[in-house]
């Protein structure tokens, strides 16, 4: 069974394999997700490339965009076939693309379909469905939206809920508002785990660090970072430790570095451009004398078309050597 206390959210752009693979690199417990990837992509693109992964990830789910159950739940098969531990869909992304899809959080007014969606997937695979959400959208009272949208959901065989503690406003606020401008209630998510006693509610949405999150475990199963998790990377470092008692697979961000290599030359040695991975460094030592001198060089050096290990650890060795900034109360 997995183990919900801790995940890091599904990003769209940010959260590709490159990310998991070093976020994995500083705990060993979170689950990780992919970034969302559509049934149509899933079914009719090039899957080796979309949904390969690396082994060291695990635990690791695949997020899901759609609304057709027959798409979703081939997709999901696919998905379990690759390897993956979870299938989540994405009830939650106001993105205009996902709104014109039919997919992502305007499916909030939809309740029936998704479960519909998640009845399929359930029978079509055997590892844990779950769904991502908002409290509502636009005009939607969240006190009966997100209600009615976990009954059906739970009743379709939903394993976990997992809700970002905002509303989504489809109408009047762009994506990247829909991210701050809506007012977080986490309330109303303590409110849902109360009335669903039995079934696990992860919450998410502004979650700056650990000291928050262990005040949300007190009333909710699991707790999701997204940008803080993205942004601030090292802060992660404390969550096997923290959360779990367990020790850090590295203490410090220059022991993940060196930890990575071996990855990162395999990936060059495949094609990939070194920025490709580098660009999800760039909170890496916050705080730490000579963080901005690293990041101007990767900045500078590793966008280069024949860039190489060599600017990474160029780039860090203008850091002092020393652990990151202890993690904020």
């Amino acid at each position: 069974m997995l183990d919900r206390r801790f995940a890091i959210a599904p990003m769209m752009d940010w959260t590709d394999r490159h990310c998991r693979v070093f976020h994995r690199l500083m705990t060993a417990r979170a689950l990780l997700y992919t970034e969302m990837l559509t049934t149509g992509a899933i079914l009719r693109g090039d899957r080796a490339r979309l949904l390969g992964f690396d082994p060291s990830e695990h635990p690791v789910a695949l997020q899901l965009g759609g609304s057709d159950p027959s798409d979703l739940a081939a997709a999901a098969k696919i998905g379990e076939d690759f390897g993956y531990d979870e299938i989540n869909l994405n009830v939650g992304c106001p993105s205009d693309r996902v709104k014109d899809g039919r997919f992502g959080a305007c499916l909030m007014a939809e309740p029936a379909l998704v479960a519909r969606g998640v009845q399929a997937m359930k029978q079509a695979v055997g590892i844990p469905v779950t769904v991502k959400c908002r409290i509502g959208i636009d005009d939607q009272d969240p006190e009966t939206a997100l209600d009615e949208l976990a009954r059906c959901v739970v009743a379709a065989g939903a394993d976990a809920l997992i809700v970002h503690a905002r509303k989504a406003w489809l109408s009047g606020l762009s994506p990247k508002e829909n991210r701050d401008v809506p007012p977080l209630d986490y309330h109303r998510v303590y409110r849902l785990k109360a009335a669903m006693p039995h079934v696990p509610v992860i919450i998410n949405g502004g979650i700056a660090g650990l000291a928050e999150a262990k005040q949300h475990l007190g009333l909710v199963d699991g707790v999701m970072l997204g940008r803080a998790a993205y942004q601030e990377p090292w802060r992660l470092l404390s969550v096997d430790p923290e959360l779990f008692g367990e020790a850090a697979p590295f203490t410090t961000m220059k022991d993940v570095f060196e930890a990575m290599m071996p990855y990162i030359e395999s990936q060059l040695a495949q094609g990939t451009r070194l920025h490709s991975i580098t660009r999800h460094f760039v909170g890496a030592f916050h705080g730490v004398p000579g963080a901005r001198a690293f990041r101007r060089h990767l900045a500078e050096n590793g966008v280069r078309p024949d860039a190489g290990a060599n600017v990474l650890r160029e780039a860090i060795a203008l850091v002092e050597h020393r652990a990151a900034a202890p993690i904020a109360a």
